[in-house]
């Protein structure tokens, strides 16, 4: 059983579920990944999309850092030590975006930088009956993704996103020295704005460890007409292969382990969906450092991207180790009174049994519709 840390009596716990994986010789890094982080400002609670000349209202609203930060604070909530290389201006979003990133959710940023007269990327997302749609304004980095990360940290995990349109689809530089140095490389697909899903993608797949497409980018890249047939495609090319089905669930190949497993989706009313697939994919690399049968991961991160679709606000809405525990005892306690659904839901879920934390875990902090001054960031 994994153990809570803190450093002193007076500081949060928080949850460390590699604990007992953890040794001397052990990377000072869990997972380690590089990107683009935006500024997001969401909307929701939206009737309808605006139409051009109108105006339209929003019930809720949520400012917090995105992009990749999605991804970077989902891991860091559930317990992985996370390692961001990302550029920052000198802009005021980029005070925030940075001290929420680093003093509030505790993701390392040794390898990211700041930039003069470079203002950061803004994402403006409106969420309209479990969709969602964006406007984005940014520039390049002045410098290239491996000029940024130079030379990676030793880490148990990289997370690295391939495709999305490039005409010839490479992994980047840094992420091949870290697989040399021993780090599960973990990959996912953007969407092709181009149309063109270049199936070069799938030899770059040599390099990766995981690969976690949706259906859609699975089915294009392969040239199947169904999820499973794609999932089936992919595994000949990467040791897992997972393939995420919206609303349907999940489903993976473990050539490693020789497992296979399909999990269905827990039934949620999102109120947004923004930043979900990094939750699931951030909960899916925590699984497979760990060990844990297929199965669990898929369930457990098909669980922990629930939880976030239920906030406002991509990164912040990211579960914590208190969520997933809140979750799993209000589910164990309707069970015991007999409720039909729960009683099925405590029977898939009961491994969690054996992970969520016994004792009080610090909570997490939620997305707040104005951006926030740096002394309430880091306040306790």
């Amino acid at each position: 059983m994994t153990s809570a840390i803190a450093d002193t009596p007076h500081e949060p716990v928080w949850w460390d579920p590699l604990a007992g994986l953890r040794d001397q010789g052990s990377p000072a890094v869990d997972v380690f990944m590089s990107g683009t982080v935006f500024l997001d400002i969401v909307f929701t609670g939206l009737p309808a999309t605006p139409a051009a000349g109108t105006e339209v209202w929003a019930t809720g609203m949520a400012s917090c850092p995105g992009g990749i930060a999605n991804l970077a604070v989902a891991a860091a909530r559930l317990g992985l030590r996370t390692s961001l290389a990302a550029g920052f201006g000198d802009d005021v979003y980029a005070d925030f975006c940075w001290q929420t990133l680093a003093d509030q959710e505790r993701v390392d940023l040794s390898h990211s930088r700041r930039f003069a007269e470079w203002h950061s990327p803004v994402t403006v997302s409106m969420a309209v009956q479990r969709d969602r749609s964006m406007v984005t304004h940014g520039h390049d980095l002045p410098i290239s993704a491996d000029e940024l990360v130079g030379t990676p940290p030793r880490c148990r995990a990289v997370i690295t996103s391939i495709g999305e349109g490039a005409a010839d689809p490479v992994l980047p530089s840094w992420v091949a020295k870290s697989r040399s140095d021993g780090a599960l490389v973990f990959a996912d697909a953007g969407w092709d704005p181009t149309g063109a899903w270049d199936k070069s993608l799938l030899r770059t797949l040599a390099g990766c460890d995981a690969f976690m497409p949706n259906a859609v980018e699975a089915m294009h890249y392969t040239r199947t007409d169904s999820p499973q047939a794609a999932l089936r495609a992919l595994a000949e090319h990467v040791p897992l292969a997972v393939v995420t089905l919206g609303g349907d669930g999940a489903i993976a190949i473990d050539g490693v382990t020789g497992e296979t497993a399909t999990v269905p989706a827990l039934p949620v009313d999102a109120l947004d969906p923004t930043g979900a697939g990094d939750v699931f994919g951030a909960a899916l690399v925590l699984g497979t450092i760990a060990g844990w049968p297929l199965e669990h991961r898929l369930r457990f991160a098909g669980v922990s991207a629930a939880l976030a679709v239920h906030e406002i606000g991509g990164s912040l809405a990211a579960p914590g180790w208190g969520d997933i525990g809140d979750w799993w005892r209000r589910t164990r306690a309707f069970a015991a009174e007999g409720h039909p659904e729960s009683v099925e839901l405590a029977n898939r879920y009961g491994f969690l049994e054996d992970l969520v934390p016994r004792t009080h875990v610090c909570g997490v902090r939620r997305a707040a519709a104005t951006i926030a001054r740096h002394s309430d960031v880091t306040r306790p």
